[in-house]
């Protein structure tokens, strides 16, 4: 491992360009050492699948012009490799093709190959077929689980080292990872789980890859693994070995969205906070999980429950456009960063208690380089401080960073990047149509028969536990029963004879039934009766519902459904699913239950629509008549529309609808499900930054659908005649949904006297310092946009935020026309935030700019 060596990055006429030459690559106790000299390295996880190819150079070279360094992917087995032996690296898989296009933007890769991933994916990534291996049991001393993920370790590794994608044969990745996160979970597996975890770290570094490999999340991680840390914070960390660097591989920028759940977020001066305290104390590569979380296409969710969007509030969003302010504020803090890193790799921190919650460290060496991080910990007040004979102010829970341990670059929680409004707007097709009049003619649809309609239906007696049964092929399994012996044996009984008149006019009785999960239909004589549905704190269903059966047949049929497979815990392939018992009728007038749970039942796994391949739109069973049924459980609907002028992307807003998955042009955009609405509790218009992060600590959404809209990548459209196909299981209409385009509705900022200089006017000269001043700069996301309005501008004590500006007690008369003539009609422009320019109309206050524009 320590042989390694990576591409040489030269410069030809200020264009990166990788020669064919390989650099060693090790490590020591500070950093990772690229070439002979250690680097400080900021990293985000892009994950190739949750984009498209067309939408991978774009996400690549924004996070470039963010200030990142590598960029890091899980790779994804169960999409590779569906059928044992039967691989698959098209499209979206196409894992070379997007290492290679990392590597050809400059940057380096660190390929987490697992195979583990977590992720909130399907299986946590395992394909299903693994479970059926003879004997096997997951991530543990056992040797069919090892051989198998040896097999897909070593193709992956072999189809990298093919490609001279490694940095030892000049290509861009640096860091593999083998496992990840075991060491939350492994002391469910015993002993075993150290001979397999030094199994997996031998199997990985024989594999001779000439880079490092890691383990996060795993303190026991035997030499030369490093082991890593994954959190919200990991300032506190320390590796297993004082010869190994200090890396922090999942800083989560957000959260993950989850059907029924609010929208979290994480507010972005506490991230830089995070951030800066990692590097403050001998940190020296730090990945943003996410960077760009995308979209969970198809049937690609873990959980159970996790929704299709995979935002995670990152500073990519899910469309691709930059998440402002967390873009802006984090490139600046990654370029303070880099003004540090000198000194930071030359010699370890040397850390001071400053007072109560403040601390200082300083990386000083004998040749005079200094820098230092001064931070304030505590959750409450702001502070000032001396350090080296100078005062410093300090927010409270932030960190100021000092390049020259003199001058403050940049304070935390003090942001100069601009914030972005976005909103959805329904667009207009080109021939300016609106495009929800699109949806609501046109629609031809087929009906999906309730209980069993396909020839490969089995019976079996008792009930069967569901993905063992599909081996998730499908979301969807029925059980079906009808002419139960029991129920005839009781309506024969003497006890009720069939002539009774509660017979005559239909029995009155209960039907509960109990399911492992996720999400539950049922009906009774092919009528529905009831559903349940379960959530991502517990899956489980139960239904219990009022029936009326008749004298003879009767016919149960229960629509049993996955939601995304458990990605996470120990034992996690364990979890089942699916209508496991018991299935009662219950209430009788005497008193009795009868138990349905042990007869014979009928199973069909998937629907007539699925395997007649209703989703790609063309099958001739298409209905088209004026009464589109509405509102009906088990609908296919299908439409033709033309795509949104322009280019923003685009989303399907599902209002309207249930619960379904949708299809345009023949590829799966995910599961839709507005119909689950988020709590009433529990958000915040105004999340304080201030103190730990948690994922219930800021949401957003309350008492709305987790979400409504749906991203449709620009990529899968053709101008006119694309193909819509929804699958409705719950019920809704149609004619209610509508396209929208992601636009960016405002830009604002809002910097005040106080804030230091923006980091590209830094410098350690402090009579340049004194020249210059804090900025307000504004610039339009799309090239072709110039700022075509202000909507706002204060100087002052303005109050509010982005959207909700308002003047405060004092605010300079000239503020609006200064701004105006500076910034209408061009794409971007800056104002010096001083009275110099604006006056003072409040003498003695720190006054602050506010400013909120729009581009046309």
């Amino acid at each position: 491992m320590r042989g390694a060596e990576f591409a040489v990055l030269v410069l030809v006429l200020g264009v990166a360009a990788t020669t064919a030459f390989g650099v060693n690559v090790t490590y020591d106790h500070r950093a990772l050492v690229i070439d002979g000299k250690r680097r400080v390295l900021v990293s985000g996880s892009i994950h190739y699948p949750r984009s498209t190819p067309e939408m991978w150079p774009d996400l690549i070279q924004k996070s470039k012009d963010g200030g990142l360094d590598v960029i890091e992917t899980y790779v994804f087995w169960n999409l590779h490799e569906p059928v044992r032996n039967q691989f698959d690296f098209e499209g979206r898989k196409d894992l070379v093709k997007f290492a290679k296009l990392v590597g050809e933007a400059g940057l380096y890769a660190h390929i987490r190959i697992g195979p583990y991933v977590c992720a909130e994916w399907n299986y946590g990534g395992f394909p299903l077929w693994l479970h059926f291996v003879p004997g096997i049991q997951f991530r543990t001393d056992n040797e069919p689980f090892k051989a198998e993920m040896k097999r897909f370790t070593v193709k992956i590794v072999d189809m990298l080292k093919q490609e001279n994608l490694y940095a030892s044969q000049g290509g861009p990745i640096i860091l593999s990872q083998i496992e990840n996160e075991y060491g939350n979970i492994d002391s469910a597996y015993g002993s075993a789980a150290k001979t397999y975890i030094n199994w997996a770290a031998t199997m990985a570094t024989s594999l001779d890859t000439g880079v490092p490999w890691v383990m996060c999340q795993q303190s026991d991680a035997p030499d030369p693994i490093i082991n890593t840390c994954n959190g919200f914070y990991c300032d506190q960390f320390t590796p297993n070995s004082n010869k190994k660097p200090k890396m922090w591989t999942e800083n989560w920028t957000g959260w993950f969205l989850s059907f029924g759940g609010a929208v979290p977020y994480r507010p972005v001066q506490d991230i830089a906070f995070a951030v800066a305290r990692f590097y403050q104390r001998g940190g020296t590569f730090q990945n943003y999980y996410m960077y760009h979380g995308g979209t969970n296409f198809g049937r690609t969710t873990g959980g159970p429950f996790i929704a299709t969007s995979y935002d995670y509030d990152a500073p990519l969003d899910e469309y691709g456009l930059v998440n402002q302010p967390k873009w802006g504020h984090l490139k600046d803090v990654h370029k303070a960063i880099k003004l540090c890193e000198e000194a930071m790799v030359a010699t370890d921190p040397t850390i001071s208690s400053l007072g109560s919650n403040l601390e200082a460290s300083v990386y000083k060496t004998g040749s005079g380089l200094c820098a230092a991080f001064l931070a304030n910990v505590g959750t409450q007040s702001d502070a000032t401080v001396n350090f080296n004979g100078n005062s410093y102010q300090l927010p409270a829970w932030s960190v100021s960073i000092l390049p020259d341990c003199k001058n403050v670059v940049l304070n935390t929680a003090k942001i100069n990047s601009m914030t972005m409004v976005p909103r959805f707007v329904t667009q207009s097709s080109e021939d300016d149509i609106d495009s929800s009049k699109a949806f609501s003619s046109g629609w031809s649809w087929v009906n999906e028969p309730v209980g069993i309609s396909t020839s490969n239906a089995f019976t079996k007696p008792g009930l069967l536990e569901q993905i063992n049964t599909t081996a998730d092929k499908s979301d969807y399994m029925w059980y079906s029963l009808s002419n139960s012996r029991e129920l005839d044996v009781y309506f024969d009984s003497t006890e009720i004879k069939g002539d009774e008149p509660f017979l005559q006019d239909g029995s009155q009785t209960v039907l509960h039934v109990e399911s492992l999960g996720h999400v539950l239909y049922t009906f009774v004589n092919g009528k529905f009766t009831a559903s349940g549905k379960g959530n991502s704190g517990n899956a489980k269903v139960s239904v219990e519902v009022p029936v009326t059966l008749t004298p003879g047949r009767n016919t149960f049929d229960l629509l049993s459904l996955t939601v995304g497979l458990q990605n996470y815990g120990a034992f996690f392939e364990k979890r089942g699913a699916g209508v496991t018992g018991p299935v009662q009728l219950k209430g009788f007038k005497n008193g009795s239950s009868v138990d349905l749970s042990s007869q014979q039942w009928t199973y069909q796994i998937g629907l007539q629509g699925e395997q007649s391949g209703l989703n790609a739109g063309s099958s001739s069973v298409w209905v088209s008549e004026p009464n589109l049924p509405k509102k009906q459980p088990l609908i296919w609907y299908k439409t033709n529309f033309d795509a949104p002028a322009g280019n923003n992307p685009v989303a399907i807003d599902f209002t309207g609808m249930g619960k379904g998955e949708a299809w345009v042009n023949g590829q799966s955009i995910g599961r839709y499900w507005p119909a689950y609405i988020a709590p009433n509790s529990g958000c915040t218009n105004s999340c304080n930054y201030r103190g730990p992060y948690s994922s219930n600590k800021c949401l957003k959404n309350c008492g709305k659908p987790s979400q409504e809209l749906y991203h449709v990548p620009r990529s899968w459209l053709q101008p006119r005649g694309n193909i819509l196909v929804l699958f409705e299981e719950a019920g809704g209409d149609p004619t209610q949904i509508s396209f929208a385009t992601r636009e960016v509705q405002s830009l604002c900022s809002r910097v005040s006297e106080s804030h230091p200089l923006p980091v590209d006017m830094w410098s350690s000269d402090q009579k340049i310092g004194r020249k210059s001043g804090p900025t307000v700069s504004l610039e339009c996301p799309s090239p072709n946009q110039v700022i075509s309005s202000i909507k706002f501008a204060s100087f002052g004590t303005p109050r509010g935020t982005c959207g909700s500006f308002s003047h405060g007690q004092c605010s300079s008369t000239r503020a609006l026309s200064i701004v105006q003539k500076a910034c209408i009609g061009s794409k971007s422009c800056s104002i010096g935030v001083s009275i110099g320019t604006f006056g003072d109309p409040c003498v003695g206050l720190t006054k602050s700019l506010a400013v909120e524009a729009s581009c046309a």
